[in-house]
């Protein structure tokens, strides 16, 4: 039976109906019949890899420190991976037998007890001195004159081999690299494997204006917009020929990227992907966050607010003619508005290009935008992770249509939260790592990519510009200069111009 179970506790087809408390912990969700994918087979070893360095530690979410071998990490399983035998695997057989973690019940820490408490500490909480890795941060400026900041990791890109697995990362709305549910999972993906890491490569592709990036021509994002996902994409594809390409999206970023690869389908340039948090049903979500007071007054107003001050840092660059530079004013002069008030005078406009964008209404753009009715169209390994108390996600799509997605739905665990207790007294640890990064690592060694239903488009580089053969999309081009920047540190438009030094911008 294809039902997953949303926020709720409804089936999603609503023939019943139960509390949270009558709901497992964990719930996994599968198709009827799962795909069956070409995995390499993995040996099982007499004892636990030995990753863990003498003196070697690595830091908590509260910043205690812990050892590397101390609690159950991906590369500590009992299993490691040949290079020249593969099998025939059905999906659900290979989540249970490799993402074991997924199965493992959240046990939220007992003074973060609800999906409220969970999100909150989530946005407030001090995670500055936990997961500190560094960045190579380059602008890429797009056909229509915009600009995205890519941040890679490792800083140092020589350390990874030319061919390693490539995570490509989207964030939240409003956020960027340095967010903490970003970098708990980069820190140790892009890890060496002799340092307990996956030895990965990853890139942060932050949205237009978040985290330091400027807007440069009359446009921001959205939940709908794909084109500069896929010219990302492409100009990756332009560095790494070879190397297998993992998607990772989170919240709005989730939403981003559960549509790109639905649109590709057997074209995707990612072999699999993961989304934490997707917000499926906008339209559901924004009437669950207007229907309370904490939804309307915290989380409602308070993302509008956050893209109102992307506007206003940039509100000359969106002001290209009349009718925009009227916009764009009408929208600086609302008061406090909510998530939907903003969209309405705003992103419905300014949030893609035509022939998307604009949208007749907020309403319009949420139904337009929305990714719970694209899941039928996704045609690569796909696992997605939800909480039933997020206080922003309300509905969770059903897996009719698709048989390569996986929905993993705990009880508790907020919106990009799941915080769970530590071994040491106030000490903290997101749930949500382990079994992504088990995952990732099925996703980058696992797989025999070149035996998967795949069909990338062509990518052509022509004095620097890069794009791909048969697309609308226009292309993209690096900018010169780049510059190391410390993950953990939040960039304003101001201070990134200032460190970066760079012109054009």
């Amino acid at each position: 039976m294809t039902v997953s179970v949303n926020i709720h506790g409804e089936s999603s087809n609503h023939e019943s109906k139960h509390k949270a408390r009558d709901v497992p912990s964990t719930s996994i969700h599968y198709p009827a019949t799962p795909a069956v994918v070409p995995v390499r087979r993995r040996l099982k070893r007499a004892a636990r890899h030995e990753h863990a360095l003498e003196g070697d530690s690595r830091t908590s979410e509260s910043g205690s420190p812990s050892t590397l071998g101390g609690e159950h990490d991906i590369t500590s399983d009992e299993f490691e991976t040949t290079t020249d035998e593969h099998e025939m695997m059905d999906l659900r057989t290979l989540v249970k037998q490799r993402c074991p973690s997924l199965y493992k019940h959240f046990r939220p820490a007992w003074w973060l007890p609800n999906g409220h408490l969970q999100t909150v500490y989530a946005v407030l909480g001090d995670f500055s001195k936990v997961h500190r890795l560094q960045y190579r941060r380059e602008f890429v400026r797009m056909k229509d004159g915009g600009t995205v900041g890519m941040d890679w990791a490792p800083a140092d890109q020589l350390s990874v081999a030319v061919e390693a697995p490539i995570i490509v990362v989207k964030h939240g709305i409003t956020g960027g690299s340095h967010e903490p549910y970003v970098r708990c999972i980069l820190d140790t993906a892009t890890r060496s494997i002799s340092q307990g890491g996956l030895g990965y490569r990853a890139v942060v592709c932050n949205f237009r204006g978040c985290a330091g990036v400027p807007i440069t021509s009359p446009r921001l994002y959205s939940s709908g917009a794909t084109d500069d996902l896929r010219q990302e994409l492409a100009y990756i594809r332009s560095l790494y020929p070879n190397a297998p390409l993992i998607g990772l999206g989170f919240s709005l970023g989730a939403n981003v990227l559960t549509r790109y690869v639905a649109e590709e389908g057997e074209e995707s340039r990612l072999v699999a992907g993961c989304a934490v948090a997707c917000p499926w049903d906008l339209l559901e979500d924004c009437n669950g966050l207007l229907s309370t007071f904490l939804g309307t007054q915290v989380y409602s107003k308070g993302m509008a607010r956050s893209l109102r001050r992307i506007v206003k840092r940039n509100k000359a660059a969106f002001a290209s003619g009349a009718e925009q530079a009227a916009a764009v004013e009408a929208a600086l002069k609302l008061k406090d508005p909510t998530l939907k008030v903003f969209d309405d005078h705003f992103t419905r406009f300014f949030g893609g290009a035509s022939p998307m964008f604009p949208f007749d209404s907020a309403h319009a753009y949420y139904t337009g935008t929305s990714s719970h009715q694209a899941v039928r169209d996704i045609r690569v390994p796909f696992l997605a992770l939800n909480a039933m108390d997020d206080p922003v996600v309300r509905k969770l799509p059903t897996l009719d249509g698709s048989d390569m997605v996986v929905l993993g739905v705990t009880r508790q665990g907020g919106h990009l939260a799941w915080f769970e207790a530590g071994k040491r007294p106030g000490e903290t640890r997101r749930w949500m790592r382990q079994p992504v990064l088990e995952w990732l690592k099925v996703c980058g060694d696992d797989f025999v990519h070149q035996a998967m239903k795949r069909k990338e488009r062509e990518v052509v580089v022509v004095d620097g510009w890069v794009t791909e053969k048969g697309s609308a999309d226009g292309g993209c081009k690096a900018l010169p200069g780049s510059r190391i920047i410390d993950a953990h540190v939040d960039l304003s438009r101001r201070e990134m111009l200032k460190n970066l030094e760079l012109e054009g911008l």
